[in-house]
């Protein structure tokens, strides 16, 4: 089974039907009237710990994670304890996620937003944006190049930042080529579901200095993330160990070394 090949063929039915209920022409004027706030600005501080706090109910690696998901509650929290920004997922299977979620959010905080999903159509860009987010992730090995740059030229169109997850050398590469984009370097193995920080370690020496990036996946302790700092990382991408933790706010400031 390839979990990311079935998501992706999920969510390409869920555009169709989405288009039903909301025409793109009335989701374009909810999207024109929106603020944005720039995810590029908060991981560009200089000498900062800079935290994308996910929020997600569940996920295929961990199951149920929060019983009781509150999202605006707990985004709340995560900018009252010093997240640079926050994910919000709202794929709505594996990871029982919401567009209610994003505008939850954008409700309760003034962080950048990051909407995690599995795109693959211009038309869930515009969603994006008429949701309340400020940026939004493409994953090189979820789609084709030409949907990829689809994707990253409909989200410029918007003023949205853009967040573009690589796997592998190969797929850095192309992550490259989007000249504005931040790059991300997912230690998680899509087949697997394993994560293993040498990924974030490794791919790291790719990347030229001048681009921002982020390490997502697998980072558990304020010495991880202080090593990955040294590797040139400007952001960090964590949700499960935020997720998993009785006090998420807790486990971020501690994650900040606050």
């Amino acid at each position: 089974m390839n979990l990311l090949r079935d998501i992706v063929e999920e969510r390409r039915a869920d555009v169709v039907r989405a288009r039903r209920r909301m025409p793109l022409e009335r989701l374009s004027r909810m999207a024109a009237n929106r603020r944005h706030v720039s995810l590029a600005a908060a991981l560009a501080r200089p000498h900062a710990t800079s935290i994308i706090a996910e929020l997600k109910k569940a996920s295929p690696s961990a199951g149920l994670l929060q019983p009781r998901y509150r999202p605006g509650v707990i985004a709340e929290r995560y900018e009252a304890a010093g997240a640079a920004a926050v994910s919000v997922l709202t794929e709505p299977r594996r990871f029982l996620g919401d567009e209610k979620h994003v505008r939850s959010v954008r409700r309760a905080v003034r962080l950048p937003i990051l909407r995690k999903d599995f795109l693959c159509e211009p038309y869930q860009v515009v969603e994006s944006a008429a949701w309340g987010a400020d940026a939004i992730l493409i994953i090189v090995a979820a789609v084709d190049p030409f949907e990829a740059r689809a994707l990253y030229e409909e989200a410029l169109r918007w003023g949205l930042d853009v967040l573009v997850e690589a796997h592998t050398a190969v797929e850095v590469q192309q992550a490259l080529s989007f000249e504005r984009a931040i790059i991300g370097v997912n230690s998680r193995n899509l087949k697997t579901l394993r994560t293993d920080l040498a990924v974030a370690r490794q791919l790291a020496k790719l990347i030229p200095d001048y681009r921002l990036s982020v390490a997502e996946s697998g980072i558990r302790s304020r010495s991880e993330i202080e090593d990955l700092q040294t590797f040139g990382y400007n952001g960090f991408l964590i949700g499960e160990t935020l997720m998993r933790a009785a006090r998420p706010e807790m486990k971020l400031r501690e994650l900040l070394g606050l």
